[in-house]
């Protein structure tokens, strides 16, 4: 199959690009000792999740209790970075294996005794680490002495056991060379947290942080034992505007079709937010909602569900109705979820494909569909 045989839009991932991208992540890790645990928001794929494991990936980490379940395909070692509330969360997060290692990041005793509660109806130990505001201001204990109080809750409710403590560095958004400042406020941070857990008589065993804008100066921080970018798998725009990634790392695209020239400078493709998602840019000096992948400086500068507009005023090239082009999305994790099958390509030719396995939040399996 070529691309002209796929009806669009549709997305499409280099396997080449992909691979190099896996590679060189995994080798980075290695080279400076640290654990890779990647997100799997951003493919939702056991095939891609298998890849990340054959290359070395410790484990994977996961947003959801379905993508959990769904991810104990191709880990036997989840962490679901995100606080799991409410029994119905709970109940479908003990579905996953018994063999399978299962670790929660949280930030509150109502998290705590919740999943406590839980992992003795269902007579299972978990892992605990115990997530500190890094400064995104989002989840996280301010307070690392409240941070402690949580960790001595969790030792006061077994099967749970402290593993550690945990951060996220989503904050930091400026293009890399610019990180300097943040990142050493980071590593201050950090250090304090590690001292203050470790003088309590709780020395974190795992310190897991990590982001793909920071991923590639994950080694200054130091005490840092573990990493959870996703991006990096496909790339998008925004991490290649950041410089996270070139832009022939973008692996990911949606290859859509020109319906329209009709209005002077400009053309409409088939691919709109529901194609693309409708995430501005961030981190970064840019408009639009995505730019194409052989033309960057062509990017998608309005949509509506099912058009995008392509602005031509900085290109000499002009389409044709019918032609094809592969459009670089703003944030490839938004749009992944809008997907139920992804195509591998090499070249314009299909090679393959996957499905979007831990897409939607899994109530098909609940209902038997």
């Amino acid at each position: 199959m070529t691309l002209d045989q796929l009806e669009t839009p549709v997305p499409l991932v280099d396997l080449d690009v992909m691979a190099d991208n896996l590679d060189s992540m995994q080798a980075y890790a290695d080279a400076h000792g640290l654990a890779l645990r990647p997100h799997s928001k951003t493919h939702k794929s056991v095939y891609v999740g298998r890849e990340q494991v054959r290359r070395g990936a410790a484990g994977l980490s996961c947003a959801t209790p379905h993508e959990a379940t769904v991810m104990q395909q191709a880990s036997d070692d989840l962490l679901v970075a995100y606080p799991v509330i409410g029994h119905a969360k709970l109940d479908r997060l003990f579905t996953v294996r018994d063999d399978v290692a299962l670790r929660v990041q949280l930030d509150s005793a109502e998290a705590i005794d919740q999943l406590a509660a839980a992992a003795v109806r269902h007579d299972r130990a978990v892992a605990v680490t115990v997530e500190f505001d890094a400064g995104m201001h989002r989840v996280g204990v301010p307070s690392l002495d409240d941070a402690i109080t949580l960790a001595r809750h969790v030792h006061a409710n077994p099967p749970l056991e402290f593993s550690g403590i945990a951060f996220y560095p989503g904050h930091i958004r400026e293009p890399v060379t610019a990180q300097d400042a943040a990142l050493a406020r980071l590593r201050y941070r950090v250090t304090e947290a590690i001292e203050a857990f470790t003088e309590a008589g709780l020395p974190p065993a795992i310190v897991s942080g990590g982001s793909t804008p920071t991923m590639w100066r994950s080694h200054e921080i130091t005490g840092l034992t573990e990493i959870r970018p996703g991006t990096y798998v496909y790339n998008d725009r925004t991490t290649a505007e950041i410089g996270a990634c070139r832009w022939e790392d973008c692996a990911f695209t949606v290859l859509a079709t020109v319906v329209s020239t009709s209005v002077p400078g400009q053309a409409v493709i088939d691919a709109g937010a529901k194609a693309l998602g409708r995430e501005p840019i961030r981190g970064a000096a840019g408009e639009g909602w995505g730019a194409l992948l052989d033309r960057p400086e062509v990017v998608v500068s309005r949509m509506s569900e099912e058009h995008g507009i392509l602005d031509l005023s900085g290109s000499i090239w002009r389409p044709r109705v019918g032609e094809l082009v592969r459009v670089v999305p703003n944030h490839v994790c938004i749009v992944t979820h809008l997907n139920d099958v992804i195509f591998g390509v090499r070249g314009d030719e299909v090679v393959t494909s996957w499905p979007v396995d831990a897409r939607g939040r899994g109530y098909g399996s609940l209902i038997g569909v």
